[in-house]
């Protein structure tokens, strides 16, 4: 195209994979070396569609159950994190399974246990029917925590007993509409027992703090993800509430040119799944109808390595 409008391409950092996405991945892959294929996931191993289809022509079958894995292949339990009945099942059937759960999602399952032995009734602060929370539900008996999805259930909800009582967070959820949240419950109930570290994740912390860094000189942006993953939902939020028309992509053929229109600045950023690939090509895709000027923002990287299981690289 001659005469291509000129388009600063403001990326923001960081983006992209995190760490337990990454490790996620390295599990998948390494039961694959380790058993050969194929080896079954239960579940999406996290929630992308160019990760789960690269993965399924390397060998991996996803499954929505463990009654889908044959009694004789590995399978594999997703990034999310499962409630225990679910190695439980796999046990009882003599199933090999690697559990890929993030380590920041076992730390959240974790004090959930403690808090339910100390007798506390657990407030848990996230998105009904997210795998994150089935799999955080199911760490503890029935009925030992309520579900509180926004300030409103936080105005609202009952308790069995305000002197025990605790909250927990969903780690990708918004930072502002969970402080929001978690200020409501804490005025309701004084002696609630917050956690003691933040819930919510580094990576889903630095991504929003990353698109509101670049907002205020963006025009439109893109937020490539799923629409199934909620830190790149809330990546999206973030930038319409600082005023900046915004749209979740899975990747460059999703873009909607009449919405885009000639912007000055589009602002780019992915959610903790997407792969960095999808970044190019995306850029690929706007250069091909605009002059683009691409631009990094300036940020501290993250250093944070999660171990792999044993298993695997013994």
């Amino acid at each position: 195209m001659l005469n291509r409008p000129p388009l600063r391409v403001l990326i923001a950092a960081p983006r992209g994979f995190c760490a337990g996405v990454d490790r996620a991945i390295q599990i998948v892959e390494l039961a694959l070396e380790r058993f050969g294929p194929p080896v079954y996931v239960r579940h999406e191993i996290v929630h992308n569609r160019f990760v789960v289809e690269r993965l399924r022509g390397l060998g991996a079958v996803f499954v929505d159950e463990l009654d889908e894995v044959p009694d004789d292949r590995p399978v594999v339990f997703s990034a999310h994190g499962v409630p225990k009945s679910v190695p439980a099942e796999a046990q009882n059937r003599g199933l090999a399974f690697v559990d890929a759960t993030c380590p920041l999602v076992s730390k959240v399952h974790r004090q959930a246990e403690r808090l339910i032995e100390e007798g506390r009734h657990i407030l848990f602060i996230g998105h009904a029917g997210h795998p994150e929370v089935i799999g955080t539900f199911g760490q503890v008996p029935q009925g030992a925590i309520t579900l509180v999805e926004t300030v409103e259930d936080a105005e609202r909800v009952e308790v069995p007993n305000e002197v025990n009582l605790a909250f927990l967070t969903q780690t990708t959820l918004s930072v502002d509409d969970t402080a929001a949240i978690v200020e409501a419950l804490k005025r309701r109930f004084p002696a609630i027992r917050a956690p003691r570290s933040e819930d919510i994740c580094y990576a889903t912390s630095n991504r929003q703090a990353a698109v509101k860094a670049i907002a205020p000189e963006c025009d439109r942006m893109l937020v490539i993800g799923a629409p199934n993953s909620s830190n790149s939902l809330r990546l999206a939020e973030v930038a319409e509430r600082m005023g900046v028309p915004a749209r979740l992509i899975e990747r460059a053929a999703d873009i909607d040119w009449d919405w885009l229109g000639e912007p000055a600045t589009v602002g780019l950023t992915a959610g903790a799944s997407a792969p960095e690939v999808l970044v190019r090509e995306v850029v690929e895709a706007l250069a091909e109808r605009f002059s683009v000027t691409e631009e990094i923002a300036d940020h501290s990287p993250e250093r944070m390595i999660f171990k792999l299981p044993r298993e695997l690289v013994a």
